[in-house]
């Protein structure tokens, strides 16, 4: 028999930190659909084409996806998705006239990335979006409506505290117009490192790759320290002496949208204008959400606008998503110690046996309580009953059922009571019926 080689960038949990996951899965889902998101699902494959198109390091992202017996220099056609934008943007074209507009989406799936695997990255991994796109046009009030909904969803899980940081991208872009810049793109891109790799080597790389001045470059930083939860980073911006009509529109777009989610939100958005979004499709606002206290691990959440990634020729469909990345968020989570599951399995109550002859009326009990929605297993073998609740006791199984002279009985595993009990109304407490989400931090 081979050896089991693991695969480094593709995770997998065991069953307890899986119940972590499934658990933020489903408040997600729910909060969704608490704001109107229908949910959809696309392919795992888009053409090559489509999916190279998107940046400069997307090339080097996709996984291509071709037979095993096909002729050796027989190019990939397909590949996997890196995101789930870019799907959902063929998605909209291919479906539109089965669309009502706007349209708003939610989608749950796996998204696989070729990059070096490390904390917080990997190669495939659950990304949880939402994004609602018209068909012309698409008023600016959902770029506040978004990061609501997200902020909504979060406060609904067991995580730290947090912050979204927004941005548009005409203020960078319109900013370094006035600076005399040409290379926008690449300006972007480099300063969207700054929180990675820090501002001396960022300065280094304005310098040496679009080869600006140290002022120029200087200057860069400077609107990328700029900060704020109100509309005074405008006036921060406009101290720096330089004007563009593109720099202008970016000012008081994103005031706009600060004081909106204000309203609603106070501090929730923190105007940040160092973040940019390294793809290519953000045309307008840009979100990032970090976890406040471990900055240093980077966005947890992001997203933005887009205004010509999906269009026909004759209809283009603007959007502003929002995308969360579940795998990123949960392993984070569970490997600092912050999150675990109460019990590594669902099921609530072992059904013991006295003999291998009694599992057919053990098989009846449980029906019974699984019909009132407790989660039910039979013993896998008649054995002493020591042996039977150190099983469950080795499962987390927190009750067991047992049949006696005197009548049916249940057992609390942790505490040692038992109990007689009616398969047709006895319930465990609500805490113990599907396992929980301890937060082991606030237990010390």
């Amino acid at each position: 028999m081979s050896k089991v080689t693991p695969l480094s960038g593709f995770p997998e949990f065991l069953p307890a930190d899986r119940i972590v996951e499934q658990q933020f899965l489903d408040v997600i889902r729910e909060t969704f659909e608490l704001h109107g998101f229908a949910s959809i699902e696309t392919r795992a494959v888009e053409p090559v084409e489509r999916l190279s198109n998107q940046g400069e390091d997307a090339d080097k992202e996709i996984y291509g996806v071709r037979r095993l017996a096909a002729d050796s220099d027989e190019d990939a056609a397909l590949g996997l998705h890196f995101d789930l934008t870019v799907p959902f943007a063929r998605y909209v074209l291919e479906h539109s006239g089965k669309l009502v507009f706007p349209f708003r989406r939610y989608q749950i799936q796996k998204v696989w990335r070729g990059e070096r695997p490390q904390e917080g990255r990997y190669r495939e991994f659950t990304q949880a979006d939402i994004d609602i796109v018209d068909s012309g046009e698409l008023p600016f009030h959902y770029e506040v409506e978004l990061p609501l909904v997200i902020a909504h969803a979060f406060s609904r899980l067991p995580i730290p505290p947090f912050r979204i940081q927004v941005n548009t991208r005409q203020i960078p872009e319109g900013f370094y117009r006035g600076l005399g810049i040409e290379d926008i793109t690449g300006v972007l891109r480099i300063v969207d490192k700054l929180d990675k790799i820090g501002p001396d080597k960022v300065t280094e790389q304005l310098t040496s790759g679009p080869g600006l001045s140290a002022e120029t470059a200087k200057q860069v930083l400077r609107l990328a320290e700029i900060s704020s939860t109100d509309a005074s980073f405008a006036e921060q911006v406009r101290a720096l002496g330089v004007h563009h009509a593109v720099l202008d529109e970016g000012l008081e777009r994103l005031t706009q949208i600060v004081t909106a989610a204000n309203e609603h939100a106070p501090g929730l958005l923190l105007a940040d204008l160092k973040i940019a979004r390294g793809l290519d499709y953000y045309t307008g606002t840009v979100y990032e959400t970090q976890l406040i206290g471990d900055e240093g691990y980077g966005s947890i959440c992001s997203g933005g606008r887009y205004d010509s990634l999906a269009s026909d020729g004759k209809t283009t469909y603007p959007g502003v998503g929002i995308s969360i990345g579940v795998s990123r968020l949960v392993h984070r989570l569970i490997s600092k110690g912050l999150l675990k599951a109460s019990r590594g399995t669902p099921t609530a109550v072992l059904v013991a046996l006295n003999a291998e002859e009694d599992r057919a009326e053990a098989m009846r009990t449980a029906a019974q309580l699984r019909s009132r929605g407790i989660p039910v297993e039979v013993a896998p073998a008649a054995a002493k009953f020591g042996k039977q609740i150190r099983f469950a006791d080795r499962r987390g199984i927190p009750f067991v059922w047992f049949s006696t002279d005197g009548g049916p009985e249940v057992k609390d595993i942790r505490s040692g009571e038992q109990v007689p009990a009616d398969p047709a109304t006895w319930t465990p407490p609500a805490a113990d019926v599907r396992p929980q989400i301890d937060t082991p931090q606030e237990n010390q």
